[in-house]
């Protein structure tokens, strides 16, 4: 599979998870601590919580995207929500893993026709596209 790309952004990470973070353009500048669950001090963010906003975002984006291109889909509704719980712990292999919780609110849209936009939104998100068969995500929709 190739990719057009249109867009690159870059950060760099300093001191790992407990360090720094900034991107390129300075619009993100993030202290990282490890979660106390993790044996850290939980003072800063952690990897979980980005990935956790990225993954929120795009994907109801990629529902937006997905129901302007397929007619037959209701319109996301203006105060759709949603949200992404990243759970991290170790594998029982080596290593450490990652599982995603989608919760996705589409308010107006009866439960049958808001998994169908939500199912859409999967064909259309990277986040979905790189984390499918690599790790568990559960979609749930309110």
């Amino acid at each position: 599979m190739s990719v057009d790309v249109k867009y690159k952004t870059s950060a760099t990470a300093t001191g790992g998870r407990d360090g720094h973070s900034k991107t390129q353009d300075g619009s993100i500048d993030v202290t990282l601590a490890t979660p106390k669950e993790l044996g850290g001090n939980g003072k800063g963010n952690n990897p979980e919580q980005l990935f956790a906003t990225g993954y929120a975002a795009c994907y109801l984006g990629a529902m937006k995207f997905a129901v302007s291109q397929d007619k037959s889909l209701s319109k996301v509704p203006d105060d759709a929500t949603v949200k992404a719980t990243v759970g991290i712990g170790p594998r029982s292999d080596m290593g450490f893993g990652l599982e995603v919780w989608l919760e996705v609110n589409l308010p107006g849209l009866d439960k049958a026709e808001a998994q169908k936009v939500a199912d859409a939104g999967h064909k259309i998100c990277p986040y979905s596209h790189a984390t499918n068969g690599n790790i568990s995500v559960t979609t749930t929709v309110v």
